[in-house]
């Protein structure tokens, strides 16, 4: 999977971006993730009155990342998330966190200067394997 079409994966963020439900912000999000079982998915931030528990359009990439037909173990590959413009955008601590886990320190990100692994996005992370080696 070394051949990423980010033109494709962008659009696809895009267009799950034109579904956000930003009343408050009106700040719509869009993010689309290629998985390792060739699946592309997408996602886009859904706000609510408390401001506070807004799902982040990643938070809805990983959600799908289980929905219906994943592998055994689906793992994020590369992900695009763009604002209205289509411009890249960089997720939030939270959201660097959830695609650590669930993409690794080798999943690609297309940022605002270029595209860079988790690695670079988010040194020296804390992963699910520090619970275990850590104790």
């Amino acid at each position: 999977m070394t051949d990423i079409d980010w033109p494709a994966l962008r659009d696809a963020a895009w267009v799950a971006m034109e579904r956000a439900y930003a009343p408050y912000s009106k700040f719509p999000v869009g993010a689309a993730a290629l998985v390792d079982d060739g699946r592309v998915i997408t996602g886009c931030n859904v706000e609510n009155a408390s401001y506070g528990l807004v799902l982040c359009a990643e938070c809805a990439i990983v959600s799908a990342l289980y929905g219906p037909g994943k592998s055994e173990n689906p793992r994020l590959v590369a992900v695009a998330v763009v604002d209205r413009n289509g411009d890249p955008l960089m997720p939030c601590g939270r959201c660097r966190q959830l695609l650590w886990e669930h993409g690794g320190p080798d999943m690609l990100l297309a940022t605002a200067r270029g595209v860079l692994t988790m690695r670079e996005v988010l040194p020296d992370a804390f992963g699910p394997e520090d619970l275990t080696t850590r104790i």
